[in-house]
């Protein structure tokens, strides 16, 4: 029996009066289309890998592939956004919390490390390497949101790196095509933010506005640098260099506000 049902039950077996709603809501069917667009960025990178090296052709993924496997995991990201917030609004079911874990270790776990994993196979080096990077992002995001859930409610920061940022920054390492040693250790130093005890701050209000302009943008990016339009390689960098920045710095931007307030 699992702890939901044991939470449900009376000691008689019945349902209590006030016992979680188990039936899906509006909020439960965002938590699923993120997974779905997880599910979708794997069989997109699986499908683009199988047809590149069936053609023969050396180098890395088309731009088009790499775009549409991007893209999909920033709307997985939207989404995650999205039902927290329509959960707050119109309610969630019993199941809301535990939809939003399983889908975020798809779409922001295995789907990120697939994609690093496919990408440092085919920049060369030794194949182990890029397995070890992309087990570690993997197994950070799923103590990480283990983690999670067992804090208590209304906590106004993230300990540890949040698993879509998390994601998106291996994605960023992806598309610099850095070194393979250079990116192997940069995918190590995103695993260990994760489980970290740095504090990111959550957004709230009209800072949710700024995040979902954000991952609209980078879509909007991928399809401008998958369809080859001019500059978009100078975008692409660009972007993917505040992500990292972002990633990085703002830990110790909490911690250098708390000091200054403590004094």
């Amino acid at each position: 029996m699992t702890p939901t049902e044991r939470a449900v039950l009376e000691p008689d077996g019945t349902a209590p009066a006030d016992a979680p709603r188990l039936r899906l809501g509006v909020a439960d069917y965002l938590t699923l289309g993120n997974a779905l667009c997880g599910f979708l960025a794997v069989w997109a990178l699986a499908a683009a890998q199988s047809a590149h090296a069936a053609s023969g052709v050396g180098g890395p993924l088309p731009k088009a592939a790499m775009a549409t496997v991007v893209g999909l995991m920033l709307v997985a990201a939207a989404l995650d956004v999205l039902d927290g917030r329509v959960a707050r609004k119109l309610g969630g079911s019993g199941m809301g919390a535990e939809l939003d874990n399983l889908a975020d270790v798809v779409s922001f776990g295995f789907a990120p490390a697939f994609f690093f994993v496919v990408w440092g196979v085919f920049s060369g080096g030794p194949a182990a390497l890029p397995v070890v990077a992309g087990g570690a992002v993997l197994l950070a995001v799923i103590v990480r949101l283990a983690r999670f859930s067992c804090q208590a409610p209304g906590a106004t920061y993230f300990t540890g790196l949040p698993c879509p940022f998390g994601a998106m920054a291996v994605v960023t390492v992806v598309l610099m095509d850095p070194p393979l040693y250079a990116g192997v250790s940069a995918v190590l130093l995103i695993s260990w933010l994760m489980v970290s005890r740095m504090e990111y701050p959550k957004p709230r209000g009209r800072k949710i506005y700024a995040v979902l302009g954000s991952l609209a943008t980078g879509v909007a990016l991928m399809a401008a640098w998958g369809v080859g339009l001019p500059a978009g390689d100078v975008l692409i960098y660009l972007m993917s260099a505040v992500v990292l920045g972002f990633i990085v710095t703002i830990p110790f931007y909490v911690l250098a506000t708390r000091r200054s307030a403590g004094r």
